[in-house]
């Protein structure tokens, strides 16, 4: 359905010229019953059944909101302009609001990519923009939103991992939310664009892994952390011992045979890659006792 711009006139002007109609035909009804003239009498009566005729074409239309006009089933259009209109009273009149509407989805349970299930929710602001798309292409297009928003959540969150499991730069649900907020936007708007609706914003308001998984993956994550970390420590420690080997080299303070250099090597690991403190050994001997 294409939205047709609905003709309509001033509701004030209408006013003025129906109050003359109530007016002529009160006056034309009291002389024709003074003259006893049926003429002037049936011409009131016809007069006043055309003002009880107008009364119901009247209407008002909010800002941001719209009326759709339909004659004997057929769409006539839609009328967007605020204020007091006047239209055919045997047009039926439908309200649709064009405000930007909320849906704070509840918590549904889907599997990711993966196969884990998870917990997840989303927010969404979409409003009306094609009102005959709205009332005619669907049955009720608030409910289709309402559906169709909670299939595009579980269809996106089964496109992706809840988490990288790696050091890799693929999308997940928890590390790209920027990337995940726009991909369910777009899914939606194909799902929603043949009820004349446009999806202004939607991004994820709950990610969660089920309760059943919940303890066992937090392990995961705990366990990445702490390899994650000792990499870190490693690293660091590996730069560090190299460091007092070149500037002892260097300076010249001690020479060390390659058996020594290994010994060396392995105390500073110790100490430095240990999770305790290491008690210091004094040695007053010589490098070989």
């Amino acid at each position: 359905m294409q939205e047709v711009k609905g003709k309509t006139y001033s509701g004030g002007l209408t006013l003025l010229m129906t109050m003359l109609v109530l007016i002529l035909s009160v006056v034309t009804f009291i002389v024709g019953v003074n003259m006893e003239f049926a003429v002037l009498v049936i011409l009131g009566l016809v007069l006043f059944t055309g003002f009880i005729f107008i009364i119901p074409g009247f209407f008002t239309i909010q800002p941001n909101q719209a009326m759709v006009l339909v004659l004997f089933g057929k769409y006539v259009g839609t009328v967007k302009n605020e204020g007091w209109h006047w239209a055919n009273p045997f047009y039926s009149k439908k309200k649709i609001s064009l405000r930007s509407r909320n849906i704070n989805g509840d918590k549904i349970k889907v599997n990711d990519e993966m196969g884990n299930p998870i917990e997840i929710a989303a927010v969404i602001v979409w409003r009306v923009e094609n009102t005959a798309e709205a009332i005619f292409d669907v049955d009720n297009y608030v409910d289709y939103v309402n559906v169709q928003s909670e299939s595009a959540l579980r269809h996106l969150a089964g496109m992706y991992p809840y988490d990288n499991t790696e050091d890799t730069h693929t999308i997940s649900l928890r590390g790209s939310t920027d990337e995940v907020a726009e991909a369910l936007k777009n899914e939606l708007q194909q799902r929603l664009g043949k009820a004349g609706v446009i999806v202004e914003e939607a991004r994820l308001s709950h990610l969660a892994y089920a309760p059943e998984i919940a303890a066992a993956m937090l392990q995961r994550q705990q366990a990445a952390a702490i390899i994650a970390a000792r990499q870190k420590i490693v690293e660091g420690a590996v730069g560090m011992v190299q460091m007092a080997l070149t500037k002892l080299s260097e300076n010249e303070i001690v020479e060390l045979d390659e058996e020594r250099k290994a010994a060396m090597v392995s105390n500073l690991l110790v100490v430095l890659c240990g999770e305790k403190n290491t008690q210091p050994v004094i040695n007053t001997g010589t490098l070989h006792n």
